[in-house]
């Protein structure tokens, strides 16, 4: 082709996309500069926990403060379900989404809090304080040193207990993703981070003119441009930026997208490394113009490719890294062949959803109750010898017989779950020895510090779900625990 036939090429675009995906950094730089924006001074975005959001209820709780900073510590995306959002904020600070919700008031539990959860984390509770007058150093009450005579202040124990649990666990049933699924990317309802992980890469950086972008609507992402064969080109794409660090899809069969396209052929790419330019493995899928599919990728018909051209002496995918996702366009199929369903000129992908499918179940609702559910009216039972709310179940309204009823509303919704029953809690710091153990006949104290931790830990026991059991802590010391081999000696709930 000579020159005069040549498109204008766009330099400015080309530096933009190298920018963006920070390919020469010193052009990163240098664009902020001149753009009078300060240096992005976040990490890249976390493979593992940035994207499926935990939902904590009873967030500013005791015990649900204490979750949400340790889920935000370890880099996961938190949305908290609260009542006062003003009161929230200042209690959990600006790093979490708070979303006015009450489990009690069904129609509140909405699209905008439940949309894009990956699990839930339930600490909600009655508030028990000691009677007005009983005692002027509420304090004690609170560290579990000394009993003072307690009441219900607020709602009832049945309605939070039992009916706002369960009013949780069954709008969370039509929210979260199939038991064996890892939701990846959901632009249902996208979250601001999403909105910074996909970027614009077309042929532009192989001297081309096809334009595309990405736009995240209400309910999907648009995938849309314009692909051009001018100056050898032909193709347009979107790239997620490098997940640091990267995904861990290694327990599953592959990846399925929810698309609806028009009628062309598309490729999906998945990269294991983070190098510009490497090694991709691809797959090639069918659209059909104006409808919903759904298009499952088995990791093991993924194609190795450089710059479509096959390579043959490629491992396979490495599942337990993938770095990248990117989704294109192109009049190439691989080593030259064309695309029989490209056709230049405007296009149009829209996405719902990128997930990985048949894996293993881990729990996706994590209920915390209290030891000693069972006991009231349990045939051989002391009083003298249990705890407080045991002896006076009934004056509390029956709070461990709702809470049961509660936990009973949690095995019977089919969501993989783990029900923690701690004994007494209380304000000390943590970091003890604990013991789980089930049937509930354990009796002790435990801090929720360490009742805090247990939650975020029953989240990453993918071996471990439909258990119920109890904990208390040991006057010892430890600085670790083997998580691991504590939550596996658990035995499944019949």
């Amino acid at each position: 082709m000579s020159d005069k036939n040549r498109s204008q090429w766009d330099l400015g675009r080309f530096i933009k996309t190298l920018s963006y995906f920070e390919v020469i950094p010193f052009l990163n730089c240098i664009q902020k500069l001149i753009q009078g924006r300060p240096q992005d001074t976040k990490s890249r975005p976390n493979g593992e926990k940035s994207v499926g959001v935990i939902l904590v209820a009873g967030a500013t709780g005791g015990l649900g403060k204490r979750v949400v900073g340790r889920l935000v510590k370890r880099g996961y995306q938190v949305r908290c379900l609260v009542r006062d959002i003003d009161k929230a904020r200042s209690i959990l600070g600006n790093d979490v989404d708070l979303v006015v919700a009450d489990i009690t008031k069904p129609e509140t539990l909405n699209t905008l809090v439940m949309a894009n959860i990956q699990a839930v984390i339930c600490c909600t509770a009655v508030r028990v304080q000691p009677v007005e007058g009983d005692t002027a150093n509420r304090e004690k009450y609170y560290q579990g040193i000394k009993f003072y005579q307690p009441e219900i202040v607020g709602d009832t124990p049945e309605n939070v207990e039992y009916q706002g649990v369960k009013n949780l666990v069954a709008a969370a049933a039509t929210y979260l993703p199939a038991a064996n699924a890892k939701l990846i990317f959901d632009f249902t309802h996208p979250s601001a981070e999403l909105k910074n992980i996909w970027g614009a890469l077309d042929d532009v950086v192989m001297g081309g003119v096809s334009s595309s972008n990405i736009q995240l609507t209400e309910n999907t992402a648009v995938f849309a441009g314009n692909v051009s064969t001018a100056n050898s080109g032909g193709f347009a794409s979107v790239r997620t930026k490098n997940f640091d660090p990267p995904f861990n899809l290694s327990g599953y069969a592959g990846v399925e997208l929810r698309v609806k396209g028009d009628g062309q052929r598309y490729k999906i790419f998945l990269r294991p490394d983070v190098t510009w330019d490497g090694l991709g493995y691809s797959y090639s899928f069918d659209t059909v113009a104006n409808t919903w599919i759904n298009v499952r990728i088995p990791f093991g018909e993924l194609t190795p490719v450089f710059r479509a051209k096959t390579v043959k002496d490629a491992p396979p995918l490495d599942a337990s890294r993938i770095s990248s996702f990117q989704l294109m366009l192109s009049k190439f199929e691989y080593d030259g062949a064309l695309n029989p369903k490209f056709t230049p000129g405007g296009f149009s992908l829209q996405i719902e959803s990128i997930k990985a499918y048949n894996g293993k179940t881990a729990p996706q609702f994590v209920l915390v109750s209290s030891a000693g559910v069972t006991r009231p009216g349990r045939p051989g039972i002391n009083l003298d010898e249990e705890p407080p709310a045991v002896r006076l179940n009934d004056q509390l309204g029956g709070i461990l017989t709702w809470k049961l009823k509660g936990e009973d509303s949690l095995r019977a919704s089919g969501i993989p779950y783990t029900i923690i029953r701690p004994c007494a809690l209380t304000e000390e710091p943590g970091g003890q020895e604990v013991i789980f153990e089930q049937g509930d006949n354990i009796r002790g104290k435990i801090s929720r510090e360490d009742v805090a931790e247990i939650c975020v830990q029953a989240l990453e026991q993918s071996k471990v779900h439909h258990v119920t059991f109890e904990v208390k802590a040991t006057e010892n010391k430890v600085n670790s625990l083997n998580w691991e081999i504590l939550f596996s000696d658990l035995q499944p709930d019949r």
